[in-house]
């Protein structure tokens, strides 16, 4: 086993570090530091029709933290409609604290998968320490969208869009404000973290890139990290693809050389990447870059127990730290 990997954290990720940011009137950004595995970034736009929420959170604690945000801000709007960007669990855990009247949209892939996900009745030892979801169950859409969908409070407009291939996950939709230019992402962004494909394809996240540049945001909402301005975009853009192509190049090397995913990622260099939070998720990015070049089924068990051997350890979590 390899030494367990140093995993310095810049900022406070207890739920109590998370903070609601307006960028434009009644456009908000739910952002939680560090930002690293289960710690996620969430939205709401309230018009005069309501409230929409983009995504929910992992825990109970920090969904319920989020909510208590949003209907002060809103002064208690009701919410009308909630999206989900995708179907990993710190963006779904939190949907069954929504209202029972909250119309609940994602895409049909996204709900697809959902449906089949089990982490939420006891997730796996991959982390450490293992979350703690609290009192949530799972909750899938109402209603699903295949393309793109709009969805308005009062004349507030809210264009929920699929990019049309496999990104970071099959079932992945943005969130886009035309008139505000504020463009939620999902986990098509991780701001200054090392991105996750392991459920979707490396070739389809570099992809993604030139699609969203294309919107011309104003403000960008990432998945995961910090918040994003205009003048930020080509620096953020030009990051992920740049460790797309390293992955993509690894995986190409490590193929014609006969090593498997683990070899590769123990002997390569993380050069620029190296002081990004989560950087064990280079080997899932390897396996599924390997599985998309054989045209193979991606071993999600072989590649999480290589993740922890490179890792030194289980994946370090602070999605239950007190605060």
């Amino acid at each position: 086993m390899a030494e367990p990997h140093d995993h310095t954290h810049a900022t406070d990720p207890s739920p109590s570090a998370a903070a609601l940011h307006e960028l434009v009137d009644g456009v908000y950004a739910w952002v939680q530091p560090d930002g690293s595995w289960w710690i996620n970034n969430t939205g709401a736009i309230t018009g005069d029709q309501g409230t929409i929420i983009i995504d929910t959170c992992a825990t109970e604690e920090r969904t319920t933290r989020l909510l208590a945000a949003v209907r002060e801000a809103t002064d208690d709007a009701p919410i009308r409609l909630a999206a989900n960007t995708h179907q990993h669990g710190d963006h779904t855990y939190g949907n069954c604290l929504l209202p029972d009247s909250t119309v609940l949209v994602g895409h049909e892939a996204m709900r697809a998968g959902l449906v089949e996900d089990f982490i939420i009745d006891g997730c796996p030892a991959f982390w450490a320490p293992v979350p703690d979801w609290g009192n949530v169950t799972k909750r899938v859409p109402d209603v699903t969208v295949a393309s793109a969908l709009t969805a308005y409070s009062g004349s507030r407009q809210v264009e929920l869009m699929h990019p049309g291939w496999v990104a970071h996950t099959t079932g992945d939709l943005v969130a886009w404000l035309p008139e505000e230019r504020v463009l939620y992402t999902g986990d098509l962004i991780f701001h200054g973290l090392t991105p996750l494909v392991f459920m979707g394809s490396v070739d389809g996240a570099l992809r993604v890139l030139d699609w969203l540049a294309a919107f011309g945001a104003a403000h960008l909402v990432p998945g995961h990290g910090p918040l994003a301005t205009e003048s930020q975009l080509a620096d953020v853009f030009g990051a992920h693809e740049r460790y797309y192509r390293f992955i993509l190049q690894l995986a190409k090397d490590g193929i014609a050389d006969g090593l498997d995913p683990l070899a590769v990622a123990t002997a390569a260099d993380l050069g620029e990447f190296a002081d990004w939070n989560d950087a064990e998720r280079l080997v899932l990015n390897l396996h599924r870059a390997y599985a998309d070049a054989r045209g193979e089924e991606m071993n999600m068990l072989q590649a999480f127990a290589d993740a922890m051997e490179w890792n030194g350890g289980p994946l370090t979590t602070h999605v239950c730290c007190l605060g």
